[in-house]
């Protein structure tokens, strides 16, 4: 199995912003639909963004739209997701996971994915 690696976590006061990084060793993420979703406690993992192999094609829940953004770097075998006026309930373990570009197809449900890293914990604090 391959899995990701998410990074770039940390404590911000609601209103901050905070640059999360999705990347991988010893394969490429080029041949994969990546999304991001995170997870806060005793909730389920939920979906929050994605982003097709390409980058043409991006899907993001309405929690998040407007303030979060999705990207990739094929260069630097990455997938970005910056996140802007961040609130105190977007606080969780935010984890990225990978589905074959075949069968990508916008879906933000965890089942669609695999590949999971550790998380990443994002703390916004009032």
């Amino acid at each position: 199995q391959l899995h990701v690696v998410e990074s770039g976590g940390g404590l911000v006061q609601s209103g901050g912003s905070l640059r999360l990084s999705c990347s991988a060793s010893g394969f490429t993420l080029d041949y994969y639909g990546i999304g991001w979703f995170r997870q806060a406690p005793g909730k389920e993992r939920e979906g929050i963004a994605c982003i097709s192999d390409s980058g043409d094609s991006t899907n993001y829940a309405d929690s998040v739209k407007g303030r979060f953004t999705i990207s990739r770097d094929s260069a630097k075998n990455t997938v970005w997701l910056q996140m802007n006026s961040l609130k105190p309930e977007d606080t969780g373990v935010y984890y990225c996971g990978k589905v074959p570009r075949s069968y990508y197809d916008g879906s933000l449900s965890a089942r669609v994915y695999d590949g999971w890293g550790q998380g990443t914990q994002v703390t916004v604090s009032s």
